[in-house]
């Protein structure tokens, strides 16, 4: 695949897994903060193992501290009985880098062989219900959307990382589904979470204990909350004493 960054982005793992055959559920930020708030859930739940990181100059300049270890605010998380790979972000992908980011991360899903690849997003609502939908470039997902209930999103516009998947996933025969979940973009509710995982087990079968979500996502929740905002007070900053600029303007 030629280069298509105007910045450096790397996906690095810190051994040579063998990853062929895996499903990757992609949980950066968005509206009702859905994808993170599920991603977290999940690796907690699944006692999934640190695998890598993601860096990127244009990345805010911030590291995540957890348990007494600093840590790339972008990281990659497996497991290895359910073939199942989780990568989420704690802070707001830059704008300018979304492109570069949902390129690099095609070009990982095809040199390690990944299966197929799973958004998890916000569809933001002023009256949301406890619904969630799909968008698929795959026959297979939309057969089991359907078999599963879960309606297929016909018309409108989706942005950020799982956009450049989807409308990538054709070219380069990637199965990718983005499982949009209705919320208000005002309130962080762990609903949405647990919604988002409930249609993801209709998809792929993770079969996840969800007794402790709301508990546990109101920490997660909490985290990601601070999270965001200190990158967001770093990046400003940042951009008030770098020269001649700072790094990209948030969306």
């Amino acid at each position: 695949m030629p280069a298509v960054l105007d910045c450096m982005i790397e996906i690095k793992l810190s051994k040579n897994y063998n990853l062929k055959g895996y499903t990757l559920i992609e949980g950066f930020p968005g509206a009702g903060l859905v994808g993170p708030m599920a991603a977290s859930y999940i690796v907690e739940k699944l006692s999934m193992e640190y695998i890598g990181d993601i860096s990127s100059d244009s990345f805010p300049p911030i590291a995540a501290i957890h348990n007494g270890i600093p840590m790339y605010t972008a990281r990659l998380y497996m497991d290895e009985k359910r073939k199942l790979l989780v990568m989420l972000a704690e802070f707001t992908i830059p704008t300018n880098v979304v492109y570069a980011l949902g390129m690099e991360i095609i070009s990982f899903i095809r040199k390690y062989g990944i299966k197929n690849v799973i958004s998890i997003g916000g569809l933001p609502m002023q009256q949301p219900g406890n619904n969630a939908y799909i968008i698929s470039s795959d026959e297979d997902f939309g057969k089991q959307a359907k078999k599963q209930g879960i309606k297929n999103i016909q018309e409108g516009v989706i942005a950020g990382v799982s956009a450049i998947l989807l409308v990538n996933a054709v070219h380069y025969n990637i199965p990718v589904a983005d499982i949009l979940v209705e919320v208000n973009p005002a309130i962080l509710n762990p609903k949405y979470a647990e919604i988002a995982i409930m249609t993801l087990d209709k998809l792929i079968g993770i079969e996840i204990d969800l007794r402790e979500l709301e508990k546990e996502s109101k920490v997660v929740e909490a985290k990601v909350k601070d999270m965001l905002g200190k990158a967001k007070e770093t990046h400003d900053r940042y951009s008030k004493s770098a020269e001649p600029a700072g790094p990209p303007t948030y969306a």
